[in-house]
């Protein structure tokens, strides 16, 4: 079963968005707030993986398809820092850039192409 670039990006990056906040638990100081930081890492990998599928089932290359995730999730963590605080910003950017990279790569190697319209199965 081949998954469509967009599902299979939602996927690998809610996947990975969820192993990033709970790699909060190995910073004692981040103990009062472990739901926000896992919840918006969620909701990080999930929007970067979506938005990251669609531009890798619009462009067929690895190298954009890398680029357009770091590039995307790289946007949404900077969102993610502005709320989170300065004090954090490389803490949040580099683990947000690779998981779009990861989800860049995912996306143009292993998902299915989108079927023309009007194609008869």
């Amino acid at each position: 079963m081949m998954l469509t670039k967009p599902i299979l990006g939602l996927a690998v990056g809610g996947t990975l968005g969820l192993l990033d906040g709970l790699s909060g638990f190995f910073e004692p100081s981040l103990a009062p707030v472990m739901g926000s930081v896992i919840t918006f890492s969620l909701l990080k990998g999930l929007a970067a993986g979506l938005a990251t599928g669609y531009v890798s089932q619009r462009f067929h290359s690895m190298i954009v398809g890398i680029l357009a995730g770091t590039g995307i999730a790289a946007v949404l963590s900077l969102l993610v820092i502005l709320r989170a605080g300065m004090s954090l910003f490389w803490d949040i950017l580099l683990p947000g850039m690779l998981l779009g990279a990861i989800v860049g790569l995912a996306t143009q190697r292993f998902g299915r192409p989108a079927s023309p319209a009007g194609a008869i199965r």
